[in-house]
């Protein structure tokens, strides 16, 4: 482990009794967060109407994220969810019949269930086909038609860490006219999202995995000129373009993406939002990513040798920082390795193991020594 990594690590207390691997789910808690949500305590504490105080962390928050991703400030709005930004965007197109978004089943199914929720709307919903569980770019190849108005991807999926093949896929969309959606949450922080790579028109992430936040904050990212062809329907005083005019009768929507936003911001959630990527920032992203990449690597190489059925990727290319166990009942295995201070994130038909720059080559000995115990005892 480099030194930069042993320094990142000793941000994160509870790691010295316990193996964590369960960033895919909810990010191991750091002391920076610890003190944010202590100076958010304080605030009430000693000011008890902060309200300005807050809106400055608010404002901070939205221009780290926008610095992370590569965007303009006015680019960014803040959601309470990765969700309620998918929605903003499907609400704000006209679907007519013969109009189609395109999705995968490697999709996180509440992303996927906004796409669902506007066949009521007359859109019609498209899965590209997947081979061996993973979406491929011939998949959305026969999936992205010249009905595709949105095609929706995943940076990395949730279900087994398969990162996916974003330029490609955009490509497609873009040879036939469709806009792209990206779901951010299972990378950003720890995988390259800029935007102007990426080429999307709408990027979501949510802050309390990678970017070790906690859960009621997202950022939605809305490309400046992306055509829309409605106002959104759900709204709030913080979309207008001068939230604090306090007009009733009048209903004007910011210019820009704030005019996405609805109600008060989930101001706790935003602290613990800018104290994840203020301690992210300190990380030299390249040492982060090999150093990711090392471990998830060694990981799937000795959990193969065991003769773990292993349903993420091999290749270090397609990849992310997960590597998933498959078991015919994850619940227990996650509940076994919990019992010996391991934590996991159980999904479907597998146990997530995700590595962040703090786990460590200790960590991996760890995880396989338990699982290896666990198959003498529990056999398939």
């Amino acid at each position: 482990m480099s030194r930069d990594a042993e320094r990142f690590r000793s941000h994160f207390p509870a790691l010295s009794t316990m193996t964590y691997l369960a960033s895919c789910s909810q990010g191991a808690l750091s002391d920076a967060l610890s003190d944010a949500l202590t100076e958010f305590q304080h605030s009430l504490l000693e000011l008890g109407d902060p309200w300005q105080q807050w809106l400055e962390r608010v404002g901070e928050a939205r221009r780290r994220f926008a610095a992370l991703i590569g965007a303009h400030i006015d680019e960014i709005a803040i959601v309470s969810s990765a969700s309620e930004g998918a929605y903003q965007v499907a609400s704000g197109l006209v679907w007519t019949p013969g109009d189609s978004v395109v999705t995968s089943d490697v999709e996180f199914p509440s992303i996927a269930h906004v796409w669902l929720a506007q066949r009521q709307r007359h859109a019609s919903v498209r899965y590209a086909d997947t081979v061996g569980g993973f979406a491929t770019v011939e998949g959305y190849d026969r999936a992205i038609d010249d009905s595709a108005r949105l095609v929706s991807v995943p940076l990395v999926s949730y279900r087994h860490g398969q990162r996916l093949p974003l330029n490609e896929i955009t490509t497609l969309a873009r040879r036939r006219g469709a806009q792209v959606f990206i779901d951010a949450y299972q990378g950003a922080g720890i995988e390259p999202t800029n935007v102007g790579r990426l080429d999307c028109d709408y990027l979501v992430s949510g802050a309390s995995k990678f970017l070790l936040g906690i859960p009621g904050v997202a950022f939605l990212y809305v490309r400046h000129g992306t055509r829309r062809d409605l106002d959104p329907q759900l709204t709030g005083w913080f979309g207008r373009v001068d939230p604090f005019s306090f007009n009733a009768r009048e209903l004007d929507y910011s210019r820009t993406a704030r005019r996405y936003e609805l109600g008060t911001p989930p101001v706790l959630a935003v602290y613990g939002a800018v104290a994840g990527m203020t301690l992210l920032s300190t990380v030299d992203q390249q040492a982060l990513a090999v150093h990711i990449t090392r471990l998830t690597g060694r990981l799937h190489r000795e959990l193969t040798d065991l003769g773990e059925q292993i349903g993420s990727p091999a290749s270090d290319e397609s990849r992310g920082p997960q590597v998933a166990v498959r078991d015919d009942d994850p619940m227990r295995l996650a509940s076994y390795l919990t019992a010996r201070r391991i934590v996991t994130s159980p999904r479907g038909t597998f146990v997530r193991l995700a590595i962040h720059y703090y786990n460590n080559d200790a960590d991996i000995d760890a995880v396989v020594r338990a699982l290896a115990g666990y198959r003498s005892r529990h056999r398939r």
